[in-house]
Order: C-alpha cells, then structure tokens, then sequence
C-alpha cells in the first residue's frame, strides 16, 4: 500500500475513518447553521465569541480531569457513550429551530453541551487511534490521515452548509448532523478491538493527574511546541468565530459567502495534512512549527484588512494551513513519543492547548471586536502568532539538542549520525 495511506491496512482505522468523515461533515453544517442564526437572531459579534468559547471552554479545563478516567476505561465504550450525547444535543436544537422556539441563548447553551462531550471524545478518540493501528508503526499517519479527513470535512460542510442554510433553512443544519452521528455509531459497534492493559486504578487519583503534566511540560521540546501551539490558538482560532461579520458587512454576502470563507481555511488545512501524511517519519517537525506558526499570522493579519473576497480566499486557505500544521505536527510528536499509559492525558493537555485555547481568545477577540473593530481585533492576534513563533525560533537549537537521544532511542534517527531533526 501508498505510504501515505499505510494506516487504512487495518480493518478498525478504515471503519473509523468512513464513520468519522460522515460526522464531521454533519459537525460543520451545524456549526455554520448555529453561527449564522445566532448573528441572524442578535447580530451581536460578541455573542459569536460566546457561543465559540461555550463549546471548546470546557476542553481547557475538562478535558486532562476527563482522561485520566479515561485512560482507565475502554476507549471505543468512551466514543461510544460521547457520540450518543452527541446525537441527543443535535436533534434537540432541530426540533427546536424547527418549531421556531429557538433562541440565540439556545445555541450558547447547545455549544457549552457539546464542550463538555469533546472534553471526553477528544482525547479518547486520540488515545484510540493506537488500538486501531495495533502499535506505534503506522501511528504518524493514522494521525495524518485522521486529521486530513477531519479537515477536508472543514472543507467540504461549510459550503455544502451555506448551500442547505440558504436553499432549505437553518434546521436542516442540524437535522442532518444528526444523521450523520448514526455513522459514528454503526463504525465503532462493527470494531473488533484487541483487549489492552489500562491505568492502574489503585494509584491516587491526583498522582495519575499530575503525571501526564509533569510528562508534558517537564521536558523543553513537547513544552515549548504546546506553549506554541497554546499562542497560535488562542491568537488565530478566533477569525472562525468572527468570520459571519466579514461574509455579511465586509463582502455583502449570505451563508454561503461564510461556507466559502470557511471552507477556504479548511482546504488549507487539508493541504497541510496531505503534506503531513506523505512524511516518512516526525524528524523535521519540530522545525516546521515557528513556519508554520508564523504563516498562519501573518496571513491573518492581510486577511483582517482585505476588503476583496478573491484576495481574502487564498489568504484563508494559507490561514489554515499554517494552524493546522501547527497543530497536527505537535500532535504527531507527542503521540509518538508518549509513553501508552499517559496517553490519554497528553491528548488532553494537547487538545487544552489547541482547542482549549481557541475560545478564551475567541472570548477575547469578539470583546476586542466590539469595542476596536473585527478587522483590528483579528490583526493583533496575527501579530501575537508572529511573535509567538519567533520566540520558539530562539530556542530551536536547544530545542533540537534535547530531542535527539529520545529519537535515537525510538529508532527515528541513528545514533552518531547528524540527521536532520
């Protein structure tokens, strides 16, 4: 098989992959029918960065509590549980919209019930994705391709979300994502999952909590690629939140001028991870990330300003795949490198920083919007990537120097020999 699609050799990834990308793709029109009626019913900036902090606030300090339980339980019973949540949320905001008693309230409340299931889902389907893939081998590429098919679902469900808001109305956004759970569902109850050992139960419940922390953020090259990922999301991930203001005030558009904007971003990020999935190996990655970081800002900064939608379009799409990269790449060095019994909680302490993030700076940025202006509000958070990014660059010598004798011992490069790292 290709190299880079390695991974679907196994029998769970594939399912997991075919029920995941239908899901993700449901994910997205809700996500573009709630931000679209919550400015159509309030035509508040503020309350888009509420509704984006209410769903990914509970990750930030949820989800490291979350996985330590979770690293004592089965995972696929886990996804199980949160995909049924998941549905129950969805078909509650569509009877709501349908019958016309929804609220802009509602979907806040709807967002923070989906914040505290991702809290559970998402590191539970990261410390998954090594059971499905039976070992360490294929690990870099199930992450790739994972994220690739997550991302082209970014890509492809904003615009097909825009087309279903404007031609069938705002419910369907929701209607149709909860279909989409009942793939997740079919994929995971055909899994034939090798039993694995868990967490030991006995050891004090804060001693496993601390530890996947003190892992982390003990040594400098996983700390300072989290700190970087923590300041790109808090500093980019807002223009999401803000994106309906710039399709209707800036551009004169509807709810597909903001599929396209968004679905823009994704294809970014599908790129990056098309790219991600072709590397043999993680060496390089560590490097990557100041670029990568650095990228994503910069472009966000020119997009805040642009006042054309066929300039702001490609700026989009480099906005994306400058933090995805970020992201992913981190994920990818953490996940090869963690020790099986953390695994769960470094996914935490990785999706606190990625996702966690994003809504204290979309809280932030929608504040910053109100009082400054969206373009203004969205320009300094792309200066704070920047500078985030050249910070890292400093110590990426130092960075590079502590790496080696881990990827030396996992076989990534040989030892003695100055490979590129």
């Amino acid at each position: 098989m290709n190299r880079s699609f390695r991974a679907l050799r196994h029998r769970n990834f594939r399912l997991f992959i075919l029920g995941q990308g239908t899901s993700q793709i449901g994910t997205w029109l809700q996500l573009i029918a709630t931000s679209w009626l919550i400015y159509k019913l309030s035509g508040s900036a503020f309350l888009l960065g509420l509704a984006t902090f209410a769903m990914q606030i509970p990750i930030l300090f949820l989800s490291p509590v979350a996985a330590v339980w979770i690293d004592r339980l089965p995972k696929r019973r886990v996804l199980f549980a949160t995909q049924c949540v998941a549905l129950l949320q969805s078909s509650t905001m569509f009877v709501l919209v349908l019958a016309g008693h929804i609220e802009a309230w509602h979907l806040v409340a709807g967002n923070l019930v989906l914040g505290f299931v991702n809290a559970f889902d998402g590191p539970g389907r990261q410390s998954f994705l090594i059971e499905m893939v039976e070992g360490k081998e294929d690990l870099p590429n199930a992450i790739a391709l994972q994220s690739t098919i997550m991302n082209g679902a970014r890509f492809v469900g904003p615009m097909v979300g825009g087309t279903v808001i404007a031609v069938l109305g705002e419910s369907w956004g929701f209607g149709l994502n909860a279909v989409s759970y009942l793939a997740v569902l079919a994929a995971l109850a055909a899994m034939r999952v090798k039993p694995r050992p868990h967490e030991r139960r006995d050891e004090a419940w804060l001693t496993q909590f601390t530890a996947g922390f003190r892992w982390a953020l003990g040594f400098l090259p996983t700390r300072s690629a989290l700190l970087l990922l923590a300041v790109t999301s808090f500093s980019t991930q807002p223009y999401q939140s803000l994106m309906p203001w710039f399709a209707k005030e800036v551009y004169g558009g509807d709810s597909r001028t903001l599929g396209w904007l968004i679905g823009a971003a994704g294809c970014g990020a599908v790129s990056g991870m098309v790219y991600l999935a072709t590397r043999p190996s993680v060496r390089g990655l560590l490097t990557l990330l100041p670029v990568a970081s650095a990228s994503a800002g910069a472009t966000l900064i020119a997009f805040s300003f642009s006042t054309s939608l066929w300039i702001a379009l490609p700026l989009a799409w480099v906005m994306g795949l400058g933090m995805m990269l970020t992201a992913a790449s981190t994920n990818t060095i953490l996940q090869t490198i963690v020790e099986d019994r953390l695994r769960a909680r470094v996914a935490a302490i990785y999706m606190m920083c990625f996702l966690g993030m994003s809504p204290v700076g979309a809280l932030v940025a929608g504040w910053a919007a109100q009082h400054l202006g969206p373009p203004v509000a969205l320009a300094m958070g792309g200066g704070m990537a920047i500078a985030g990014a050249a910070l890292y660059a400093r110590r990426l010598p130092d960075i590079r120097r502590a790496i080696r004798p881990v990827y030396e011992r996992l076989g990534i490069v040989a030892p003695g020999q100055h490979q590129k790292i």
